[in-house]
């Protein structure tokens, strides 16, 4: 495996929490300016987010927004609630199905999170070639917290 694709050690990856992986599209017309784990990297070029998990029992990675409101990070670089194979987004309660990222609860109730390719060897998590290059272990240049101040009234 291309060393430049190795994300973390398999070790390394929480069972509880997700590890946050700032990532560079490789097609830069592919990334939507709303989504909220969008950064840009010093050469201008835009950046994106990735929680990583082993909390179904294997390793999977999907971009680091919810699927109710895009411009909300699910890990806001502390690591996202994760319980029994579900990744929460903590605004709104929605959870995702660790293995597959669909969303069996909340307010984007049928949506499936955006996965990233990853793939294993020699003890490490590699990301797959096809869409993105590995940046760094963190989050993406300029992100605040993407909590925002607006309230989820019903019927939103």
């Amino acid at each position: 495996m291309d060393e430049s694709r190795r994300i973390a050690g398999v070790e390394d990856v929480p069972e509880e929490s997700t590890l946050l992986a700032t990532l560079r599209p490789v097609d830069a017309e592919t990334v939507d300016e709303g989504e909220g784990d969008l950064g840009e990297g010093e050469d201008g070029s835009p950046e994106v987010e990735a929680v990583v998990t082993r909390a179904a029992g294997e390793v999977r990675a999907f971009r680091n927004y919810c699927q109710h409101w895009t411009d909300v990070r699910l890990d806001k670089d502390d690591g996202a609630f994760v319980r029994n194979g579900e990744v929460f987004c903590q605004k709104h309660g929605a959870t995702f199905e660790a293995d597959g990222g669909y969303c069996n609860f909340g307010p984007c109730e049928g949506a499936v999170l955006e996965s990233v390719g990853v793939a294993l060897a020699a003890g490490a998590v590699y990301l797959d070639p096809d869409a993105y290059e590995f940046v760094r272990l963190a989050p993406s240049a300029g992100k605040g917290d993407g909590s925002g101040s607006r309230t989820d009234l019903p019927g939103n």
